[in-house]
């Protein structure tokens, strides 16, 4: 597979011709071969979405809509061709692939009905005779930057959102799913979104650093929003800070799914086995916590390594109908490797699985987990969760807090009211009772809390977070003033 950069509508190849691989994590094939955009690039993109701006912010909310939508049915047509990608590229597997596409062309739906939803308010004024009015309007060119576990869904509500709101995007699409976020811009070009409206960028690994820093620095570029990890995170706030851009950061997670003591654990072990393996585990908002009262613990992880254990390991991308496939790196391994060793050394069990070959891991459970251990709160990212052992309600909310992150939860309880007090006092962006961690819906408001970020997608919030706010009064033609 090959891409080049879009920009103005046009496919073109970079400064120079060069180029980057994409490379298969077990095989070592040549998966994908992508234009390698320079800071020159870079440039060139915002300058065209600058110039494409002052007329899309002028578009009127029918237009945005029809485009968003005729985007959406585009994108669900192009299903198949989403899976066999995203299984090469990214070893996903069909069931994730489609999920992606379906919540995708969802959210393209949800943000063409906020077209007519960008609404200011009329202000009480104490001055006889004036009209005190706010408005919002774009701001101009937004910088959307987004990770490969879940390409085709983070991409849309990067691209959507802003571009509903009258704004323009350079998106920079990730180096290891470069042909899947390709393919989303190209579903827009042919919905009919003018030339520069949006413009697709691509880079090699190690030219990251400074083609960022050049798409931050930009003078049109005048917000950002980035998905990824919270060190990255960190950097691009930081930079971000430097130019006074503002953020909207949604990073890391180690969600906690809490099993109260009247849990209905067969429910329980359901939710924590789609939070945990979904994608081999490597979603923002996986179960990497199973938060247990210790008066079910042993029935709840008897029933959930039974269950972990029937789940199928392949590759997607050599036909493998597989519920675990290859992570996304080769390293990825030897990380969660080291993590288990650390975690048994101090005195954890492997309720199931076990070590990692390479990128191919089975569904592991570490069971007895404690603050002491590297994995009780390092992001694990992989086929792989922990279980922690609480000795009551209290103590399993004091845990669940227990963290740097605060993505996502789940309770489980048959005891609506305890579970709500206690999803109320999970210090995380949402919380399911009776519910996996993993779920978005486009209509509902996501994002973290702590080191898992700020700002929101989804919803009317993001409204706010893609316009400003401006104040305008109109005021009588004769007035008195002090002097």
């Amino acid at each position: 597979m090959e891409t080049q950069l879009i920009i103005d509508n046009q496919a073109v190849a970079a400064s120079g011709g060069a180029t980057f691989d994409r490379i298969h994590p077990t095989t070592g094939e040549v998966v994908t071969r992508a234009a390698a955009g320079s800071v020159k690039d870079a440039e060139t993109a915002v300058d065209s979405a600058q110039i494409a701006f002052r007329t899309w912010s002028a578009t009127g909310p029918t237009e945005r809509r029809r485009i968003l939508l005729k985007a959406a049915d585009l994108l669900e047509a192009r299903t198949p061709q989403f899976i066999e990608v995203m299984a090469k590229e990214v070893g996903a597997s069909a069931l994730w692939a489609g999920f992606n596409v379906m919540l995708a062309a969802n959210l393209f739906r949800e943000a063409a009905s906020l077209a007519t939803q960008i609404q200011g308010e009329t202000i009480p004024t104490d001055k006889p005779g004036a009209l005190s009015m706010t408005v919002r309007q774009p701001v101009g060119v937004i910088l959307s930057i987004v990770p490969w576990n879940g390409p085709v869904v983070l991409a849309a509500r990067a691209i959507a959102y802003p571009v509903v709101c009258g704004n323009t995007v350079v998106f920079r699409a990730s180096e290891t799913s470069p042909k899947t976020h390709t393919l989303i811009v190209e579903a827009l070009v042919e919905a009919g979104l003018p030339a520069g409206v949006v413009n697709i960028i691509t880079n090699a690994p190690k030219d990251a650093p400074e083609v960022i820093d050049a798409l931050i620095s930009h003078k049109s570029v005048r917000r950002i929003n980035f998905t990824g990890s919270t060190r990255v995170g960190r950097i691009i706030a930081e930079k971000a800070g430097r130019h006074l851009k503002r953020c909207l950061l949604e990073l890391g997670g180690k969600s906690p799914l809490v099993v109260l003591d009247d849990a209905d654990i067969d429910e329980a072990v359901k939710a924590a086995v789609f939070g945990s393996f979904l994608y081999q585990g490597q979603i923002c908002m996986s179960t990497e916590r199973i938060i247990v009262d210790e008066k079910v613990a042993d029935e709840f992880v008897a029933k959930f390594a039974a269950r972990a254990r029937e789940l199928p390991v392949g590759d997607p991308a050599k036909g493998a109908a597989c519920v675990i496939g290859p992570m996304i790196v080769h390293e990825s391994g030897d990380r969660l490797n080291r993590m288990i060793d650390d975690a048994v050394a101090k005195g954890a069990k492997l309720a199931t699985g076990g070590h990692a070959d390479g990128a191919q891991m089975p569904a592991t459970i570490v069971d007895h987990v404690t603050p002491e251990m590297r994995i009780y709160d390092e992001e694990t990212f992989g086929p792989i969760t922990t279980v922690v052992r609480a000795r009551n309600t209290e103590d399993a909310v004091r845990i669940a807090n227990d963290t740097a992150y605060g993505l996502s939860s789940g309770v489980f309880g048959r005891d609506v009211t305890r579970a709500l007090s206690v999803a109320m006092r999970i210090n995380t962006g949402s919380c399911h009772i009776n519910g996996a961690t993993v779920q978005n819906e486009a209509q509902a408001p996501y994002g973290g809390t702590k080191d898992s970020g700020y700002g929101r997608f989804d919803g009317r919030a993001v409204i706010d977070e893609f316009t400003e706010v401006k104040w305008i009064t109109i005021e009588p033609g004769q007035q008195q003033y002090p002097f």
